[in-house]
């Protein structure tokens, strides 16, 4: 039977991220000092060698710095504009991963993100095995009249609904 805090999590990430949602990702928390959640790996997110795949890596790191850039200027419209990733040990089908964004710099106009993804123990969070460094630099405060497709015009009230401000 499915928990109350993991089915909040569960809607928090359809509301919030879709494609994390189609992967399994799950938040933890989301404030402009920190985003950071969970994902058990399926074969939804592994390359055909039933690993990680290094694009879902990339979809995690550049998705939780926005998240947290947007929360982090007002919840105006962000864009990222530069994201590079190291891939340093492999996780594999039915591993659990751990992701956390933080904020490097955040200014008027550009912010940088530094985002980590450990492989867990589910047993012992604490025991972790870091297997991805992420850094994305994300261009902010952008005005939302820019051509926003309506879908998207409310994004800033989901995530002030899920924001530990």
């Amino acid at each position: 039977m499915e928990n109350k805090t993991s089915s909040f999590a569960k809607l928090k990430t359809i509301d919030l991220d879709v494609p994390l949602h189609t992967i399994g990702f799950e938040f933890q928390d989301i404030s402009a000092e920190k985003v950071s959640g969970n994902l058990h790996l399926t074969q939804k997110c592994c390359q055909p060698y039933n690993m990680l795949h290094g694009g879902v890596s990339a979809l995690i790191a550049e998705a939780l710095a926005s998240i947290g850039a947007h929360v982090a200027c007002g919840y105006k419209r962000v864009v990222g504009v530069q994201l590079s990733i190291n891939h340093l040990k492999p996780a594999v089908i039915g591993d659990f991963i751990h992701a956390e964004a933080t904020p490097l710099t955040v200014g008027k106009s550009i912010q940088v993100w530094d985002v980590r993804i450990w492989k867990i123990n589910p047993s012992n969070s604490q025991n972790r095995l870091l297997i991805a460094s992420s850094r994305v630099t994300i261009k902010s405060n952008m005005p939302m009249s820019m051509s926003v497709p309506e879908n998207v015009k409310d994004a800033g009230d989901w995530l002030k609904k899920h924001a530990k401000l």
